[in-house]
């Protein structure tokens, strides 16, 4: 059975009639879902962080039973000879094998005041490597500055989150202090968004010296498209006086991505609550808008329009409230959250708001219009009419 409707634009003229209410739903709405686009933008920036930092022609040797703490990872330096000549499935080019011996560890890095009177320590990730890892990283590009000389580091683009610091304390000519060293910002890299962009790169041999270390952490290799992965984990297992192990970078870094599955749903746990304190902020705002028009849905009634057509009314104020909150909070998410760079144990990563985190928002948004005017349209309109015409 149909029912009349009321007029579209009766709906729309309601929220200009009060317009501090509506002004004052607008911004708790905008406010929830930013917040819900903030979080959410966390989940996808930490999972594409790690999506985009394996490469699966590369692979990685490091010490046996490390799992995925390579920071403790401790093989000889001879392994970075030893593999390439074993293997040979390992890409090259004008005679160079693509091979990066590197030296990876956390440790306290200060990070000097203007005045470089005095520095403040925070752990910082730090990667002694050769020139030959441009080969095997092959997103690296080097935006700003040079190759470190001695003495010298350069620095990928989220360090500064990472170290809690300003662009200006970690640009280009400052100094850092690493191993109760000062080391001279030579150049500034990035890699795609990989997870290497909150590392510090300085050259290996310099790294060794500062921290009295003549081995390794781990041999970064590139492997030809048909080579088998099989042929290097045989010799890995086969030179058991070595004690090494070997993965594909996509494996190394689908383990951490299980590793953080944890934070992830708590992450999503927090959306929704947030989503729930919206619910309920709504319930309440519309509460307080519906029973303060009792008389004016009881004379639709009066009128002629039956109960289900007032809903559709309250339900379609509360959605193009909710729709134009959504849209404001997204654009604001655009403009001042995505690409954002947080700290975190792994490093740093900047938080994405894509097309997926703005569909999540939206959707919530959507579902707080709906959810929230329906209880209180409902309890309204239970109401005598006799009653409700009398209400003030």
């Amino acid at each position: 059975m149909f029912f009349r409707l009321l007029p579209w634009e009766y709906g729309i003229r309601n929220l200009f009639r009060r317009p501090l209410r509506t002004i004052l739903t607008f911004a708790g709405l905008t406010t929830v879902i930013v917040l819900i686009l903030v979080v959410v933008g966390f989940i996808r920036g930490l999972e594409n962080s790690l999506a985009v930092s394996g490469d699966p022609q590369t692979a990685i040797v490091f010490s046996l039973g490390m799992g995925e703490n390579i920071e403790y990872s401790s093989i000889a330096m001879r392994t970075s000879d030893l593999v390439p000549a074993s293997i040979s499935g390992i890409q090259e080019r004008y005679g160079n094998k693509y091979v990066s011996p590197e030296l990876y560890l956390g440790t306290q890095v200060g990070v000097l005041t203007p005045g470089n009177t005095e520095s403040r320590e925070t752990l910082g990730l730090v990667r002694g490597v050769t020139p030959a890892v441009l080969l095997v990283r092959k997103r690296v590009e080097l935006e700003e500055g040079h190759w470190p000389e001695p003495g010298e580091v350069m620095i990928g683009r989220l360090v500064a989150a990472k170290l809690g610091a300003t662009q200006e304390e970690v640009g280009l000519g400052k100094s850092i202090e690493l191993e109760n060293r000062k080391w001279k910002i030579a150049g500034i890299f990035s890699c795609g968004g990989a997870a290497f962009e909150s590392e510090i790169w300085c050259r290996l041999d310099d790294l060794q010296q500062a921290m009295k270390r003549q081995d390794l952490s781990i041999v970064a290799l590139t492997l030809k498209p048909e080579a088998d992965f099989a042929d290097l984990d045989l010799f890995c297992k086969g030179r058991l006086d070595l004690e090494l192990q070997a993965t594909r970078e996509p494996d190394y870094y689908a383990t951490l991505q299980r590793d953080y599955g944890p934070i992830r749903w708590l992450a999503w746990l927090v959306v929704l609550l947030v989503a729930g304190a919206g619910v309920f902020a709504g319930l309440n705002t519309m509460y307080g808008s519906v029973i303060g028009r009792v008389s004016e849905l009881s004379m639709l009634r009066t009128i002629g329009f039956v109960r289900r057509a007032v809903v559709v009314s309250l339900m379609q104020e509360a959605i193009i409230l909710s729709l134009a909150a959504s849209l404001c909070a997204s654009f604001i998410a655009l403009l001042f959250v995505n690409g954002a760079a947080v700290r975190f144990t792994m490093g740093a990563f900047p938080l994405r708001i894509d097309s997926v985190s703005i569909l999540i928002g939206c959707t919530v948004g959507l579902a707080l219009g709906i959810f929230g005017a329906i209880p209180p349209a409902i309890r309204a309109l239970k109401m005598p009419v006799v009653d409700g015409l009398k209400a003030v």
